[in-house]
């Protein structure tokens, strides 16, 4: 569980990044979670923007994109999330 010196952190460096992936109107699916998985290994810090059509409530699909792909959810601000999740072997960001 990320502190929220950590996350004040996690969102500064996410703030340059751009989204990655979106969740559109088919909602969160098992395909989205496997790239979010893949992706999230090699990055460590990802946003994922969702999309007006997007039936699903932002905050219930970033709990599940969180939930699903094992990663922390650092934010959610308008209509993008933020996950961090610590990488295996490409570890690059030094959490304080």
């Amino acid at each position: 569980m990320l502190n929220n010196k950590q996350k004040k952190f996690l969102r500064s460096q996410a703030h340059h990044l751009n989204p990655i992936f979106q969740v559109g109107k088919g909602g969160v699916n098992d395909h989205l979670i496997t790239h979010i998985e893949e992706a999230i290994e090699v990055r460590e810090l990802m946003k994922v923007s969702v999309l007006n059509n997007c039936l699903e409530d932002r905050h219930e699909v970033a709990e599940e994109l969180a939930k699903r792909s094992g990663a922390e959810l650092v934010q959610v601000i308008g209509k993008t999330i933020v996950l961090y999740k610590e990488s295996k072997d490409n570890k690059t960001i030094e959490l304080p």
